[in-house]
C-alpha cells in the first residue's frame, strides 16, 4: 500500500492569513484581546499557551493594546486585564443592548420619582465611568457625559461599589494614605473613608455631600453581577439644597430599589 506524502513545509496557524479579506496581524490581536476580555486576569504565558502564539510575539500584541487603553497591566501582579477603551468601543452596542439598556427606563423611573438626575457608572479601577443618565427637567442639575470618570473615593456611585466590595479588593484599589482632596468634605483619610463605607453597608446607600464639587450631593447604591459582584452603581445627584436630611431616607431607599431593579434585569443576584 502506498503512503500519501507527506505534506511539505510548517504546519498551518489558526492565524494564517485567509484571504484578501483576512489580516494575520490583526486577527491575532483580536484573538488575544478576546482572551482577556473572557478572564478577569491573565498572565503573559498562560495566554500564549492559550492561544498557540510566541510569547514575545503576545507581548508585543499586549503593549499594543495597552497603549491604547484596551488592556491594562498590573504591576504588582504581573497579570493583564481588559480596559477602559475596551468599554468606549463597545459603547454603540451598550446603547442597544447590556447594561445601559436595562437601566435606561429604570433610571427615568428614579428620575421621575425623585426629581433628580439619574446616573449609571461602572468601575474602572480606583475610578467610576458613566454610562448612562437620565437628566431632570429642573433647570439646576447636575450632568456627567458618558465617558466622564471621577475616582472611588469622592463619588456616592464610587463609595456604593466600595462598600460591596470584598476587603482585600478593596484594599488593592485604594492607597493606604494619601487620597485626593476635592473639597474640604473629600475623604482624604483612609479612616474617615472606612467608617463612611461601613455606614453606607448599613444603610444600604451611599452618600456624598459636597465630597466631590461644592454645592452637589449625590446617593448610590450598587448593581450586582450573577456572581454577586458589584459590576456597577446607580445614582440620584443634584443641588445639595434639595439633599435635606429629612428627605435622605426616602431617597436612598429608591435609589436601593432601583439598583435592585436593574441588578434582576440583568440576572444579578446580589446574595451570591
Amino acid at each position: 500500500m502506498t503512503k500519501p506524502p507527506r505534506p511539505r513545509g510548517r504546519p498551518r496557524s489558526p492565524f494564517t492569513e485567509k484571504g484578501t479579506g483576512t489580516m494575520q496581524a490583526l486577527d491575532r490581536a483580536l484573538a488575544v484581546l478576546t482572551a482577556v476580555a473572557q478572564q478577569e486576569a491573565t498572565s503573559l504565558t498562560d495566554l500564549a499557551r492559550a492561544l498557540d502564539i510566541p510569547p514575545a510575539t503576545t507581548h508585543r500584541i499586549l503593549t499594543t493594546l495597552q497603549a491604547r487603553d484596551f488592556v491594562r497591566f498590573d504591576e504588582e501582579r504581573q497579570d493583564w486585564s481588559i480596559g477602559i477603551e475596551a468599554y468606549r468601543t463597545g459603547v454603540a452596542y451598550l446603547k442597544r443592548t447590556g447594561l445601559a439598556d436595562m437601566g435606561r427606563p429604570v433610571m427615568r423611573a428614579l428620575m421621575e420619582e425623585t426629581g433628580e438626575t439619574a446616573n449609571l457608572a461602572v468601575p474602572d479601577g480606583a475610578e467610576v465611568v458613566f454610562i448612562g443618565q437620565i437628566e431632570t427637567p429642573n433647570p439646576i442639575r447636575a450632568f456627567f457625559p458618558p465617558g466622564s470618570r471621577t475616582p472611588m473615593h469622592a463619588s456616592g456611585t464610587g463609595k456604593a461599589i466600595l462598600a460591596a466590595l470584598p476587603a482585600e479588593r478593596r484594599a488593592r484599589l485604594l492607597p493606604a494614605t494619601g487620597l485626593t482632596g476635592f473639597t474640604a468634605r473629600t475623604h482624604v483619610s483612609l479612616a474617615s473613608l472606612m467608617a463612611d463605607l461601613e455606614a453606607t453597608r448599613a444603610r444600604g446607600w451611599s452618600f456624598d455631600r459636597d465630597e466631590r464639587y461644592e454645592g452637589m450631593s449625590c446617593i448610590g447604591a450598587a448593581i450586582f453581577n450573577d456572581r454577586g459582584e458589584p459590576c456597577a452603581g446607580i445614582s440620584i445627584s443634584g443641588p445639595s439644597a434639595r439633599f435635606a436630611e429629612d428627605r435622605l431616607p426616602g431617597l436612598g431607599s429608591a435609589v436601593v430599589a432601583a439598583a435592585h431593579r436593574i441588578t434582576a434585569r440583568i440576572a444579578g443576584d446580589p446574595a451570591a
